[in-house]
């Protein structure tokens, strides 16, 4: 256990929680405004209400009390609260001293903007995936060349498309080369989130699918790193399209980069 005491840890929740139902208004949640609110958010009775669950519990827990809740009640309360994914973590790691469950992660989404600037290199593939390389936008160019909208978004994952996909992987006449390197950049970055349930399930799921992924995560030494792959045959003709690829940070919290690659001639 932590060197957080429990003592300290119920306060400190109670603190979360209400600031956080009284930073929301009746219009945040699609509840009709009425006047006459002596105090700003939402009432505890409105809470308990959008998560459906039962006021004196919802009460008891808002107040720090020494109840045990479990991991569905976090998850309504995060959801009526509107909690984003850090804060939902937050609320785990203080009722329960662990992360949430996978399902308690939202889908990334990315910024209009970013998705305009995706569209804007119409000839350079570019994709934006996040810390587990799940791809959640790309452009055309990309789309052509890695079929993303036509994957489900499960599979629409680099590390697993070079792995488990035998498709892609007779596309990649250098995959020998490059999935190693790959392998290794993602290693690089499952230190950055070691415990992360998500992740854990990834690495464990493809090294049952994949000898050589299982072989590569585990041999230490691989120090040529890659986010993106170096050659690629066309799909409709088998052309070979050679390829160095560039990496921008879109969203550092987050964990969201942008990859962009440029044909060599």
């Amino acid at each position: 256990m932590s060197g957080r005491t429990l003592a300290r840890d119920k306060p400190d929740l109670s603190e979360f929680v209400t600031r956080h139902r009284k930073a929301l208004t009746p219009a945040d949640v699609g509840l009709p405004t009425t006047g006459g609110r002596r105090t700003p958010g939402l009432r505890r009775e409105e809470v308990a209400a959008l998560a459906g669950v039962g006021l004196t519990w919802y009460t008891w827990f808002e107040q720090g009390r020494d109840i045990q809740v479990s991991e569905s009640f976090l998850l309504k309360i995060a959801k009526a609260l509107k909690l984003g994914d850090a804060d939902c973590s937050h609320l785990f790691l203080l009722a329960h001293r662990r992360p949430p469950p996978p399902e308690a992660r939202q889908w990334p989404s990315v910024d209009p903007l970013v998705q305009q600037l995706l569209n804007d290199l119409t000839e350079r593939p570019a994709y934006v995936s996040n810390l587990r390389w799940d791809v959640i936008a790309w452009n055309a160019a990309a789309d052509h060349l890695f079929t993303f909208s036509d994957r489900d978004q499960r599979d629409r994952n680099i590390i697993r498309m070079v792995f488990a996909d035998p498709d892609l992987r007779r596309r990649l006449p250098e995959w020998k080369e490059d999935a190693p390197r790959l392998v290794a950049q993602f290693r690089y970055d499952l230190a950055a989130a070691p415990d992360d349930p998500d992740m854990l399930w990834l690495v464990e799921d493809l090294k049952k699918v994949s000898p050589d992924f299982r072989r590569w995560m585990e041999q230490p030494g691989m120090d040529i790193c890659a986010r993106g792959v170096s050659g690629l045959l066309a799909e409709d003709n088998d052309t070979l399209l050679s390829f160095n690829h560039q990496m921008l940070t879109v969203d550092e919290h987050r964990h969201l980069k942008m990859i962009v690659y440029f044909q060599r001639s």
